[in-house]
């Protein structure tokens, strides 16, 4: 039986927080920083909480805004990725490849990790060691599932190709665990 990760439990107590309260939609949780120290955990703890409930359409976190509470039965439509500029297709993609990244660090199996992940010193190309990623995570999950869609179109759009020394850094990032250095590293796999 699998243990709820921590992020997963935090997103549930901050659901039942603004359920307690009584928060609408609009109305704003306390900054992050304030958050995380009142809750005691990390704020990368936090922040992948936060995306959590993003996914299920309780929060919207607007950069600068902070998270705003969300009625959970509205339907966000995805705009058709045709009409969507290249920079926002990959500041889009930060967002998903980061929590992916990070989901498969956090994966329990570090053996499993090292092997899919270990460097063999050939070149290494950002699709392979990016369905590694994804064999730690579930594949089939909806940002998984945007995340190829957003990677398909950007690749369309002659979205740039990583260095192989980026590609390598974000795949010892996720095989050693180390859930610090994955954003820094899938920002510079996107060139950001």
């Amino acid at each position: 039986m699998l243990r709820p990760r921590l992020y997963e439990q935090l997103a549930d107590h901050i659901a039942d927080f603004i359920d307690a309260q009584g928060l609408v939609p609009g109305d704003r949780l306390p900054p992050e920083r304030r958050l995380a120290k009142d809750l005691g955990v990390s704020r990368a703890t936090l922040s992948r909480a936060l995306v959590a409930l993003e996914v299920r359409g309780r929060l919207e976190v607007r950069h600068g805004d902070g998270a705003v509470v969300r009625d959970p039965q509205t339907r966000v439509a995805l705009p058709p990725l045709d009409d969507v500029p290249l920079h926002e297709l990959l500041a889009t993609r930060l967002t998903t490849m980061t929590e992916l990244a990070t989901l498969a660090a956090i994966h329990p199996d570090s053996a499993l990790r090292s092997a899919l992940l270990a460097d063999d010193g050939g070149h290494r190309e950002l699709d392979d060691v990016w369905e590694c990623v994804l064999r730690l995570t579930d594949a089939e999950s909806l940002l998984a599932r945007v995340d190829t869609a957003l990677a398909d179109r950007a690749r369309q759009l002659g979205g740039a190709g990583s260095h192989p020394t980026q590609v390598r850094a974000l795949a010892e990032a996720v095989r050693r665990g180390r859930v610090d250095d994955v954003p820094g590293a899938v920002r510079a796999v996107l060139g950001g």
